[in-house]
């Protein structure tokens, strides 16, 4: 069915202009057009109009035309152009003032911020320090943030492309900032409504943790790390260069700042430690699925650490290494193996802090005064001369010995109140209690009162004087072997000696120190009940302290009484006095001293402590083996007391000594360490050298610490003088009062100690290889008690040191040197054998020109030899006195 062309003719001339008014005018104008060509080319074709069909063109020719726009649309127009130019120009004054804006924002943030090249220059992170014994083992681990630092240049490529995998996948190619990361992390957080993953790129997170160092969540934080980062990217390594492998390296530095600094669960700082605290080995010798465990960390350290949650941890693993697989930093059979790898954690390290902290303290002393700018940084490994064994069994040997004392003396828990005087007999002594208010910077042992227990909370708790303190009964496990409850540990009460751990909080309150009245302040107490002790153990060979133990507790920055503490030495100060009688010849072994007790100049009266009465003259030798007390003064009378200190020093007694008559029975404090030097003098044939326990210091960079130079080794005595003194010392131990010590079955040399009132006990002696010392007291030189001596206190300790030192050792002889003669003697007059006599004779040691002259009258048969003088071959005066060095520097 067709149309009418005619109707669609009459609909399209009818078309009304306001229809369309762009369309008309088009139209109107192209009309005409038309028309005028029609005119000038005249009619095409012979059909008549009437059946002609109309084309499209005629009926937009026949179109009626659109009137011109009217005044008021003129006046819109204008105002449309008008308002045009002035948002125009709005719009450029707004993006100005804005980019000046941005630009005074960024000079605000920029203001103070830290310099990158300070960064390179001066980055030095927390890093551990290891203290290590002679043969390696760990002593301590010093650190405040626990990191090894490691050079990326050293990682595996795996090790450097997981962190990336998991953190950055672009770092290497964006310029510090990852906009698309940024506008990704906020479509995820948004659609969370919680945030859920984070923008910062690995640059990003080194400003953050190291040039801002704050975790604050505000605008202007985010603001400085993005103008750091930039900044990163662009100054770190000037001399890297601007090309694309400089760039990269670059970015290799920023990724080793990254891993070095990132915290990686464990309290491990870094993926050194982190690798070896969890896989026990160092990060270059990572596995691919071990990289991708430690990689998946960093995004919740503490929950993803495999130590803590391993089901997470393997979670995290699984999502790094699709996320390495994607990026193609690994194949897909790299990938099927590394996600069927069965993890291998490695066991947890401790090191054993109480083996060695006297040694370590003093090593980390050392390490400061070389090192004051990096040593507090960390990143050193300190070699020091212990023997870990021996340090082991002789902290043993300490704490068992003060064990003994304590359950001899009665000092183990229970620990009951005052007895109540019975009918009929007198009240027991009671330790009178402290009163008044204690001063903690006194540092005073102080006798309490037990108040109440605490078994809940493990506590007793003491009044001091107007203070109620509280002692935590899990810290002195010394006095509770049973482990009793504190209720049973102490009767409310008992009597105990403390001292303040801690100031006290309201020490200027003053408060009656009656039972009724109220305490003014409760603080941390220390249990006192026993003594302390100190033990060296030197090689006297090479000097080095093998062992050294300083207090019972063993406690980093303890007390340590073997290097710090100075106490009387009682006799183990009279070897240092004969052995310049010897030096001086004016004595030997057969020499008859004086042993009758008398008042001396200035009214000093002595006694033979060490309980020796007989009247006769003793020989030198058998004065020194049973320690009788007047000898030694009358000796250092004759030779002079100036000339023994003199003498001291010169054997490494850096301790004051005065010139008095008092020095021959050690009235002079002097610290363990000191006396073992001077022992171990004798023990290697008169040279002093002084004592060490650091051998070796590396620093962060792998270059040694040039360590301080020791003074060179000093000659004291001559090799002869060493041995007669060695052998003298031998006696001691043969016959005189510490023969215990002959159960070690070996050749040993030394003295026993004890000081006024039992306050000090010592053992100080010697073997051909080793030389230690003992000592045992109370630190507030609270007497030790009736019967109490260097032989039974102090003694036992030193041979289970030696005991331990020697084991599995063949029997060593001290070497005879030449100058040493033999000479048989009578042992009552200390002079020759007379020819025919029938009495014992003993065969003496003399330094060659000083043997006995003269002969002993003859003994007949039953009976006794003259003990008349003796006279000597000495020359005119005695050999020069060494110089004494300066002291030990440990």
């Amino acid at each position: 069915m067709s149309s009418d062309p005619r109707s669609v003719s009459k609909n399209v001339r009818e078309k009304k202009p306001s229809d369309d008014l762009a369309f008309a005018d088009t139209a109107y104008d192209f009309g005409a057009t038309v028309k005028e060509a029609r005119g000038a080319d005249g009619e095409r074709g012979s059909q008549s109009e009437g059946d002609r069909r109309p084309t499209l063109m005629d009926q937009l020719m026949e179109a009626k035309p659109a009137p011109p726009p009217t005044s008021r649309g003129r006046r819109i127009l204008m105002g449309v152009k008008k308002w045009g130019i002035r948002l125009a120009a709005a719009t450029i004054v707004l993006a100005a003032a804005a980019t000046i804006a941005a630009w005074l924002l960024i000079r605000h943030y920029e203001d103070g911020l830290p310099s990158v090249a300070e960064l390179e220059r001066g980055y030095r992170p927390s890093q551990v320090t290891r203290v290590l014994a002679r043969d390696g083992t760990t002593l301590a681990e010093l650190f405040t943030e626990r990191r090894t630092i490691v050079r990326v240049e050293d990682l595996p490529r795996h090790v450097t492309m997981a962190f990336i995998a998991a953190e950055d996948a672009s770092f290497y190619e964006h310029e510090g900032i990852n906009y698309l990361g940024i506008a990704r992390a906020a479509v995820v957080n948004l659609r969370a409504g919680r945030t859920r993953q984070g923008g910062s790129t690995i640059t990003q997170q080194v400003v953050k943790n190291i040039l801002l160092e704050t975790n604050e969540r505000t605008y202007g934080r985010k603001m400085r790390e993005a103008l750091l980062a930039r900044r990163l990217e662009q100054e770190l390594c000037p001399t890297c260069g601007n090309d694309r492998k400089g760039r990269d390296k670059r970015k290799d530095k920023i990724l080793e700042l990254y891993l070095n600094h990132i915290y990686l669960g464990h309290g491990r700082y870094g993926i050194e430690e982190a690798s070896e605290d969890c896989f026990g080995k160092p990060a270059s010798k990572l596995t691919i699925a071990e990289t991708a465990m430690l990689a998946g960390v960093p995004a919740a350290p503490e929950a993803y650490n495999p130590k803590r949650d391993l089901t997470k941890a393997l979670a995290r693993r699984a999502f790094v290494l699709e996320q390495m697989r994607a990026k193609h930093f690994i194949n897909d059979a790299e990938y099927e193996a590394a996600k069927n790898e069965p993890v291998r954690l490695a066991a947890t390290r401790e090191v054993d802090s109480e083996l060695a902290p006297e040694a370590v303290q003093i090593a980390k002393k050392l390490l400061l005064e070389l090192e004051p700018e990096r040593g507090p940084h960390g990143g050193f490994t300190i070699t020091t001369t212990i023997d870990p064994a021996l340090q082991q069994a002789t902290r043993k040997a300490l704490r068992d010995n003060l064990s003994a004392y304590d359950k001899r003396r009665g000092l183990l828990a229970p620990l009951k109140a005052p007895a109540v005087a019975q009918k009929g007999k007198p009240k027991p002594k009671d330790v009178p209690l402290f009163e008044g208010t204690p001063k903690f910077e006194s540092h005073k042992i102080l006798t309490g009162v037990v108040t109440s227990t605490d078994d809940v909370a493990g506590t007793i708790d003491v009044r001091v004087g107007t203070v109620l303190g509280s002692v935590r009964l899990s810290d002195y496990k010394r006095y509770n072997p049973q482990n009793l409850p504190p209720s049973q540990f102490a009767e409310v009460g008992a009597r105990i000696r403390v001292s303040l751990l801690a100031p006290i909080p309201n020490a200027v309150a003053q408060v009656s120190p009656s039972p009724d009245s109220a305490p003014v302040a409760k603080v941390p107490l220390r249990l006192e009940l026993g003594p302390e002790s100190a033990i060296v153990v030197l090689d006297v060979r090479t000097r080095h302290i093998l062992a050294i133990a300083g207090s019972y507790e063993a406690q980093s920055g303890g007390l340590d009484r073997a290097t710090q503490s100075r106490r009387q030495p009682g006799s183990t100060f009279k070897p240092i006095v004969y052995s310049y009688a010897l030096h001086s010849r004016r004595y030997t072994p057969a020499t008859l001293v004086d042993v009758t007790p008398r008042a001396y100049a200035g009214g000093y009266k002595p006694s033979n402590y060490e309980g020796w009465t007989a009247p006769d003259p003793l020989r030198l030798r058998d004065a020194l083996a049973n320690s009788v007390n007047i000898a030694a003064v009358n000796v250092l009378e004759d030779v002079g007391p100036a000339n023994v200190v003199d003498w001291a020093k010169a054997l490494g007694i850096e301790s004051t000594l005065k010139p008095d008559l008092s020095l021959a029975l050690g009235s002079y404090e002097v610290r363990p360490l000191e006396l073992a030097g001077a022992y171990a003098t004798f023990a290697a044939g008169g040279m002093y050298e002084e004592s060490r326990i650091v051998t070796r210091i590396v620093g962060p960079d792998g270059k040694d610490v040039d360590l301080k130079p020791l003074p060179p080794p000093r000659r004291v005595l001559e090799p002869a003088e060493a041995f007669v003194i060695t052998n003298m010392l031998e006696s001691v131990v043969d016959r005189g009062t510490a023969q215990r010590a002959k159960s070690l079955g070996r050749r040993v040399a030394g003295k026993t100690g004890t000081s006024n009132e039992a306050k000090d006990t010592w053992f100080a002696g010697f073997s051909p290889e080793i030389a230690a010392v003992t000592w045992v007291g109370y630190d507030d030189a609270k007497p030790l008690g009736s019967g109490e001596t260097g032989g039974g206190t102090a003694l036992p300790a030193w041979i289970a040191v030696m005991d331990a030192a020697h084991k599995g050792k063949p029997r060593a002889e001290f070497a005879r040197p030449p100058g040493v003669s033999t000479v048989a003697i009578d042992p009552k007059s200390g002079k020759l054998k007379a020819e025919g006599s029938e009495g014992d004779t003993i065969d003496e040691v003399f330094l060659a020109g000083t043997e006995p002259t003269e002969t002993a009258e003859p003994t007949p048969a039953g009976g006794e030899a003259d003990a008349g003088s003796l006279t000597h071959a000495a020359p005119e005066a005695p050999p020069p006195l060494p110089t004494a060095e300066p002291g030990t520097d440990l």
